[in-house]
């Protein structure tokens, strides 16, 4: 290549780099995979190396990151956080292992770590204390964000042991499957847009102005790097390995060699079989991995070999590669949600990818149309992204057929043919026409009657649609004006159907306030703030006339929450609803209960395993009754956890580690 043409192509690459950069680190939106992004990477830096004269001092080869955003304070690191060199192949990490040995002439110890996929952090202490909590960044300086991490359970505010006065500890804090589940569970039953995947997620809501948020998103941490300058009187300038299992004594969270998270060896043999072991169970983990990183276990060692301009010599990043697919994309078709958000979704030629058939993909909004240029027939290339959803991350253009039909975003509702409307500052068009438009119609019916709100028996999404169809139900106080003859002689509905869906109505009288609230389906009114707004404003009379102000002191209700309940009393229609669920015989105030003692006041207990004199339920409630508080899961704040038969093992682990005592339905009834 000649040098004019090396120029151009080293400032295209650089321009393209410092694109993505911002897009990910600043962002938070992934444009491209990692691997393409290294690619790039690569490209420019052979380029750098064939002119180095050409070569710029604030080159994206040269950096660890990208800008920072303005959010929250910035801080400088004492220690910089440099990124690891990455690599795709194996034969890289002979070469790594190689080039260790030719340094360093006696026995080398290795240590084999996960690779977790989500957001470095630094946490400084000081005095056992939690100090600050910084992001990674540019590598130079991060944002500060102690506030949010400090409401991380698996973090600790106060260490144990012997630890040092002054130090700092690095690790990843990601969002657990089980969380990011949960929490994209909820957002679809509130009307939100699902989260696209936990690393964005996880990056996402460390940097929630509101730590109320994080807290409640469950996310993780471990922790495996220590940092400091008086260090020697602790013991810890021997080994990385060795420090992280110190670590662990002070009361982190740090990988857990019993579970293969961290290993050491002094072959490459044994780093090899680390690799292929987790590339092959890694879909087994309660987190997500992109691949392992391998360092030299002697700090010695690791001063020894040093540092390049970008990343320390004594480590590297073996990352996994994404599965990607080429399929067709044969149509686009537009799904209408119950709030009226309407989702793209691809229909594809069947493909299979990591163990599954996909035939569709969510195109997530009209944007992302625009962004991957779609056209019809195109081959595209289908990942899952972050191993869960399938997308489509680009577009073989060779490939398009002259005169290829452009995919355009629909201006009108598929179902009702209403204009579309598109509010500033949200991603997803709206179909305005609620009262009419099927989808909606069936989908709060469907919320209406679903587990966690009024769990309906006997009826299902199926039979929602045949009876809108039917024009039976357009709201749910329709369900209470049903006859016998009316649900029978639906489709596939025999006589004892028909009557175990009355009776699932006569029962769903009983639900309380709380659920009652929850299945009216307010925009952004999730479980828990149902339970919040019941508490705090006992009926529906109270809350339907709650000012803004009055809304706002509530925990866990901001601006959108607020305006949103507001906006749905103030429609009439709503308010006829509600009174005919009232003469239904619905709650719509909370029955205050007396209590049976106080014996149990501010005690937090757990429920788990089968019981010989009462039901789980039976007990839960005796709990309540006696001024104690259930709660799901152990943690610190646990009192007792009462201990059934069959009692779930993970859950006597952790109360044993914790010393929480562990009580027997016997032990339960002499406490009240």
């Amino acid at each position: 290549m000649e040098k004019v043409q090396a120029k151009l192509e080293i400032e295209r690459l650089s321009n393209e780099l410092n694109v993505h950069n911002h897009a990910y680190y600043v962002e938070n939106d992934s444009k491209i995979s990692d691997f393409d992004f290294d690619q790039l990477l690569l490209k420019l830096q052979k380029l750098e190396e064939q002119f180095p004269e050409l070569a710029d001092e604030n080159s994206p080869t040269k950096r660890v990151g990208g800008d920072i955003t303005k959010k929250f304070k910035t801080i400088i690191h004492r220690f910089p956080m440099l990124s690891l060199s990455n690599s795709y192949s194996k034969e890289e990490i002979i070469e790594w292992e190689n080039r260790i040995k030719k340094s360093i002439e006696t026995p080398i110890e290795y240590v084999c770590e996960l690779k977790y996929d989500g957001v470095a952090i630094g946490i400084s202490y000081k005095n056992g204390k939690l100090d600050k909590a910084v992001t990674r960044g540019d590598g130079t300086q991060g944002e500060d964000v102690t506030t949010n991490v400090k409401t991380i359970k698996s973090i600790p505010l106060q260490l144990k042991g012997d630890f040092p006065f002054d130090f700092e500890i690095r690790g990843e804090i990601f969002f657990p499957l089980e969380s990011f589940k949960k929490a994209n569970e909820e957002r679809k039953l509130n009307g939100e847009q699902e989260f696209a995947n936990p690393r964005n997620s996880a990056s996402g809501t460390l940097k929630s102005q509101d730590s109320k948020v994080v807290a409640t998103r469950g996310l993780d941490c471990f922790l495996y790097g220590i940092y400091g300058e008086d260090l020697d009187r602790k013991n810890l300038t021997f080994a990385h390995y060795e420090a992280v299992l110190k670590a662990k004594d002070w009361g982190f969270k740090t990988p857990n060699p019993k579970l293969n998270y961290i290993h050491k060896t002094s072959t490459i043999e044994g780093i090899m079989d680390f690799i292929n072991y987790w590339d092959e169970k890694r879909a087994t983990l309660p987190f997500e991995i992109d691949g392992v990183v391998l360092k030299v276990n002697s700090y010695d060692m690791q001063q020894e070999l040093g540092f390049t301009a970008k990343s320390p010599r004594w480590a590297i990043a073996y990352k996994f590669k994404t599965e990607r697919v080429e399929t067709i994309l044969e149509s686009v078709v537009y799904q209408v949600g119950r709030t009226g958000a309407i989702t793209p979704v691809a229909n594809l030629k069947s493909v299979s990818l990591g163990g599954t058939t996909v035939k569709r993909a969510s195109l997530h909004n009209a944007d992302q149309i625009e962004k991957l240029n779609l056209h019809y027939f195109d081959t595209v290339y289908v990942e899952k992204g972050g191993e869960i959803i399938p997308k489509i991350v680009g577009v073989n253009e060779n490939l398009r057929k002259i005169n290829a039909e452009k995919v355009k975003y629909i201006l009108t509702c598929p179902i009702c043919n209403s204009d579309l409307t598109r509010k500033e500052g949200e991603s997803n068009h709206f179909c305005p026409n609620e009262k009419f438009c099927k989808p909606q119609i069936s989908g709060r019916i469907e919320h209406f009657i679903s587990r966690k709100a009024l769990n309906i028996d006997g009826i299902g999404a199926e039979t929602i649609d045949l009876m809108v169809s039917k024009s039976l139900i357009k709201d749910p106080a329709d369900l209470y004006d049903l006859t016998f003859d009316q649900i029978v002689n639906l489709e596939r509905m025999a006589d004892k159907s028909a009557n175990n869906i009355l009776i699932g109505l006569r029962e769903s009288t009983k639900i309380p306030f709380e659920r009652v609230l929850f299945g009216m389906g307010i925009r952004f009114v999730g479980e828990t703030v149902a339970k919040q707004l019941a508490k705090a404003f006992k009926s529906i009379e109270k809350l339907t006339a709650a000012s803004y102000a009055d809304l706002i002191l509530i925990d866990e209700i901001g601006e959108k929450i607020a305006i949103s309940v507001i906006n749905f009393f103030l429609d009439s229609e709503n308010k006829k609803i509600i009174e005919r669920l009232k003469k239904a015989g619905l709650q719509f105030e909370i029955i205050e209960k007396e209590i049976s003692s106080n014996v149990l006041d501010g005690k937090n207990f757990v429920v788990s395993g089968v019981f010989t004199k009462f039901t789980r339920d039976e007990i839960k409630k005796m709990i309540e009754d006696n001024g104690g508080k259930n709660v799901s899961s152990i943690s610190a704040k646990t009192d007792y956890v009462l201990a059934g038969e069959n009692m779930g093992p993970a859950k006597l682990v952790k109360a044993t580690k914790l010393s929480i005592p562990i009580i027997s339905e016997v032990d339960f009834l002499s406490m009240i």
